[in-house]
């Protein structure tokens, strides 16, 4: 079965709906109090978004789809190789692709010169839609080696990695997103894929809160891999990194300029976890 191919106007479409429709029900029904006004907030991601859009389609897209009508040509890749019928090449591309994503997010923290860069991510003291936008201009770029890896590693062809990548927008903007959802709703949804109150726990000043929940997509790859947490109450949270709590330390300058100067270290001013209670 051939995945059909997404109009180019569908993948922007879909984020622009969604991402309006998050930023709405989040305003109504926020999960965490803010700490920073709003437009201010989010106008800084949107700036930081705008330029690694751009560095994206001059980076990734000449490089990446190319990339996966070759890797289709050339029968490249593990899907490529196996004997499987061609209705599973699409579902299997895209568990593969977050599955190795999980793993690029654990290497971002876990790598020296890449939490550099990713640290820019995780310094936003408000969790919302617009800060699953927020993504230095240099990890992206970064990331864009990776990315053809894993075309050509699995043997992703073209219209699963255009799927791929829009649900993956799609997630990131709804578990980023400060939307409380019904608690029962929530915990189903937990049992499949990441939801806003666990991946607040991600984005937790605690590092040891921090080392979790690492999924962009399914849970079960926190699941595997022992990193699921679901047990720390949002009004226990503290959002952002301790050492990085002052607003002038923040600006659109400030946090462009944070990959290249030393960073602060903050072993000694973790804030201690609150109590326990299945997802806050």
């Amino acid at each position: 079965m051939r995945t059909r191919r997404l109009g180019p106007w569908l993948g922007p479409a879909l984020t622009v709906t969604a991402a309006a429709a998050l930023i709405a029900l989040e305003r109504r029904y926020p999960l965490r109090r803010s700490v920073e006004r709003r437009s201010r907030h989010d106008a800084r991601n949107l700036a930081v978004a705008a330029l690694g859009a751009v560095a994206l389609q001059l980076a990734e897209r000449p490089c990446v789809a190319p990339l996966a009508a070759l890797v289709e040509r050339r029968r490249w890749g593990v899907l490529k190789q196996l004997p499987l019928p061609a209705w599973l090449d699409a579902p299997l591309a895209l568990i593969l692709m977050d599955y190795t994503l999980y793993l690029w997010h654990v290497l971002t923290h876990r790598v020296a010169w890449l939490w550099r860069f990713h640290l820019v991510h995780h310094v936003d003291r408000d969790l919302t839609a617009s800060t699953a936008l927020r993504f230095h201009v240099g990890e992206l770029l970064l990331s864009v080696p990776w990315r053809a890896m894993q075309v050509a590693a699995i043997g992703v062809s073209p219209g699963p990695l255009r799927l791929w990548q829009t649900m993956l927008l799609l997630s990131i903007l709804f578990h980023h997103s400060n939307l409380r959802l019904p608690p029962e709703l929530e915990r189903r949804l937990a049992r499949v894929i990441m939801t806003p109150r666990l991946h607040g726990i991600h984005h937790s000043a605690v590092r040891r809160e921090r080392d979790a929940n690492w999924s962009s997509g399914l849970t079960l790859w926190d699941r595997l891999h022992g990193t699921l947490e679901l047990d720390v109450p949002q009004d226990a949270i503290t959002i952002g990194v301790p050492s990085y709590q002052e607003r002038r330390e923040l600006s659109l300058g400030a946090i462009l300029a944070m990959p290249f100067g030393r960073e602060r270290p903050c072993s000694a001013l973790l804030p201690k976890s609150g109590a326990r209670r299945s997802l806050g």
